[in-house]
């Protein structure tokens, strides 16, 4: 009861603020660009989540940007699934040879499309479809107020995932492995909202190349949109990876331990944006 009462409240509050952003910009206004420590960026009006944070505070994800930086060089090869409209993206490219990058949501690909242009991004090829474990089509809801949380159509469609009403279209998705044409990627960034799961499963190949896998974790996701265990989480983690930090926690297991420290997060609720996979 308090639980349904709280997301009543918060819908409420994030529509009534989104509503007044739209008075005072317009309708017709799409976009607004911010100057960031990120880069120069397109972002929606309405986005409370990241979109907010650029626009009010000037960045977004720098702790993970730098993490992220420690394990690249300038040679690597970067596959980003769940692009969103490039905050992550755009810096990371500064400092690698190539950025593979996912993002199914049509509305944020083409913000990402934009942001690529608006910064002279040159390194970074983009495809605006779903990574799931075969070729199919999914049915895809797209958040507005928080345009980052939008995911495939959840198994249990909670209210925490469609407060503000988004709207479901039907989504082209691959598995990577079929789709891609190169499979070899020094890191691999996996952030789509619960649908991480399907998207390894389908991508077998290129993971067991990739030198360091970066995966966000969190206990409703694994329940709610995919459905699956901890245990089934993993299962798809290869072996070749042995060591597993858990940035949330400062922590840094063997992948065995690990999994007992992932277990007892998934039981108490905690999350993590992105566990670390290394060898």
């Amino acid at each position: 009861m308090l639980k349904a009462l709280f997301w009543r409240i918060n819908f409420f509050l994030k529509n009534r603020k989104s509503a007044k952003i739209n008075r005072q910009l317009g309708n017709g206004v799409k976009s607004v660009i911010v100057d960031s420590k990120n880069g120069l960026l397109a972002v929606d009006p309405r986005d409370l989540e990241v979109g907010f944070k650029l626009r009010n505070y000037g960045s977004y994800g720098l702790e993970e940007i730098t993490r992220i930086n420690e394990l690249i060089t300038t040679e690597s090869n970067v596959l980003v699934v769940g692009a969103h409209i490039g905050s992550l993206v755009i810096p990371i490219a500064k400092n690698c040879n190539k950025v593979v990058a996912i993002e199914a949501n049509p509305n944020n690909f083409n913000l990402l499309k934009t942001n690529l242009h608006l910064n002279k991004t040159e390194n970074v090829s983009i495809h605006n479809i779903a990574a799931s474990s075969k070729q199919e089509t999914i049915k895809f809801q797209m958040n507005v107020v928080n345009s980052g949380g939008s995911k495939r159509l959840p198994k249990n469609n909670e209210y925490m995932y469609r407060y503000d009403n988004p709207e479901v279209i039907d989504v082209q998705a691959y598995s990577l492995d079929e789709y891609l044409d190169e499979n070899n990627f020094d890191l691999i960034l996996i952030d789509i909202e619960g649908s991480e799961y399907f998207a390894m499963q389908g991508m077998e190949k290129i993971l067991s190349k990739c030198n360091t896998l970066i995966v966000e974790f969190l206990p409703h996701h694994l329940k709610n949109v995919a459905d699956v265990s901890v245990e089934q989480f993993l299962s798809l983690i290869p072996q070749h990876f042995t060591k597993l930090t858990i940035p949330s926690k400062n922590e840094t297991h063997p992948v065995d331990i690990g999994g007992v420290v992932l277990q007892q997060m998934y039981n108490n609720k905690e999350g993590d944006d992105g566990l670390i996979f290394t060898k």
